[in-house]
């Protein structure tokens, strides 16, 4: 038996699988850039004020674990309040559907009208639609979401910290390995091609413009970095730190 393929292809994204591999390339690229700016931010400002390997150690951890903490409650509050609009939305849906199917039936007719299809073909395709799944011909028509892209929020909160501690884990690296003449500008090359790294893979499967987004996620790291390492200095040499 021939199995059919969807119309444009088995490589062109389409709603359900995308909005699912967005939401998940948002929070683990967010998390692993939080993580690699963040603390090497942190890291590269302390070494700006002092080459001691201790408080840089110690501002780099406390960090590391901060940071993961505040992404997954971050994400864990973000998504919980996006599934929570989601699911009253499809228990309306649902209830409706209970109520006034036929009402139901019509709208549901009338979006397909709307969409250019004539009146005799939008209520055949609504008729077969609703003889198939109601509820779900109604959630993509109408709010465009499915009972399956209801998300977890622990799942999550779970991606967002485990890509924080991945990220964060390169500027520690490259901060306490090297001697300590030469563990800033170590740390600030390997932040940037990691940031370049992240931002290209976000742009390749987001399917945007690579240059772009490599640039901007690259030029806001130096930009962290070179903030940071300055006010660790004036403070060293002041010294006030």
């Amino acid at each position: 038996m021939t199995r059919t393929e969807p119309p444009g292809g088995a490589d062109e994204p389409h709603a359900g699988g995308l909005a699912g591999r967005l939401n998940w390339l948002r929070a683990g690229v967010l998390g692993a850039n939080d993580g690699i700016v963040s603390v090497a931010a942190i890291v590269v400002g302390v070494a700006g004020a002092t080459t001691a390997t201790a408080p840089i150690l110690t501002a780099g951890a406390a960090g590391v674990v901060g940071g993961a903490i505040s992404m997954a409650l971050g994400e864990y509050v973000s998504v919980s309040s996006q599934r929570d609009s989601q699911t009253a939305l499809i228990a309306k849906e649902r209830e409706e559907l209970r109520a006034t199917p036929d009402e139901e039936l019509a709208e549901l007719a009338g979006l397909y009208d709307a969409k250019g299809l004539t009146a005799e073909t939008a209520r055949r395709v609504a008729e077969e639609l609703t003889a198939h799944d109601a509820l779900a011909a109604h959630l993509e028509a109408e709010l465009g979401i499915g009972e399956d892209d209801v998300v977890s929020p622990w799942q999550a909160a779970g991606a967002s910290a485990l890509s924080f501690l991945i990220g964060a884990i390169l500027p520690m690296i490259a901060i306490l390995l090297p001697p300590p003449d030469l563990r800033v500008p170590i740390t600030f090359v390997a932040v940037l091609v990691a940031l370049a790294a992240t931002g290209t893979i976000s742009a390749t499967v987001g399917g945007s413009a690579k240059t772009r987004s490599t640039l901007r996620v690259v030029v806001g790291g130096a930009i962290a970095l070179a903030a940071t390492f300055l006010i660790g200095r004036l403070l060293g040499t002041s010294g006030i730190a």
